[in-house]
């Protein structure tokens, strides 16, 4: 576990130490069959510390979604539809172990209990970081949020940049991929098109 002072807060970055032993050994046979030097200076710690990063990048096994939205669910009549945009994303490609990353945008309408705002990003983190694909991905969120709150209707929409695209393969470096999932009061046309309405929104 390292602890560091920054900006004002104490981060605690906790790993598991057998792990984190076995994925760098098998880092180390994968640095020597690329043709490196394992042993040479600049890479004496990268097994490490690529396996300390795949293990973070890749906590989101050791969350449960649903249990973070009902630790903030709070009774509330409220009947209007709540919107959470532009929220970060970043997660591994399951066919190359690439990076994607983007924004969730992410809307529901509550059926007598809203949740912590801060919790439904927290939700995208706990799916994202693992090895997804943005469809999968899309769905999950989509489920997680309309089968723990019941509420009226839940939407969500995706817009992500693939490394797996930009780096290798047909390396198009502009391209962007959009995914979406309504369910209930958001398969509606009306109420679909007022949430991608108040994502084009510029509110001051």
């Amino acid at each position: 576990m390292t602890e560091e002072f920054k900006e004002g807060y104490l981060r605690s970055d906790k790993y598991n130490d057998e792990k984190i032993r076995k994925i760098s050994e098998m880092y180390s046979k994968i640095i020597s069959e690329l043709g490196e030097d394992i042993n040479r200076e600049g890479l004496l710690k990268t097994p490490e510390r690529v396996a300390k990063a795949m293990q973070f990048l890749t906590h989101g096994y050791d969350l449960d979604p649903a249990e973070i939205l009902k630790s903030a669910m709070f009774k509330e009549d409220h009947s209007h539809m709540v919107i959470v945009k532009d929220i970060e994303l970043y997660s591994m490609c399951e066919h190359h172990m690439l990076p994607f990353m983007g924004k969730a945008h992410i809307a529901y309408i509550p059926n007598g209990h809203i949740v912590g705002l801060s919790k439904i990003p927290r939700v995208v983190d706990a799916f994202s970081r693992r090895l997804q694909v943005q469809e999968r991905l899309t769905e999950q969120i989509k489920d997680c949020i309309q089968d723990t709150l019941k509420p009226l209707g839940v939407a969500i929409v995706i817009e992500a940049k693939h490394m797996c695209m930009q780096m290798r393969g047909i390396q198009k470096q502009n391209s962007v991929t959009t995914t979406s999932a309504f369910t209930g009061a958001f398969e509606s046309d009306s109420t679909r098109k007022e949430f991608i309405q108040l994502l084009s929104a510029k509110l001051s």
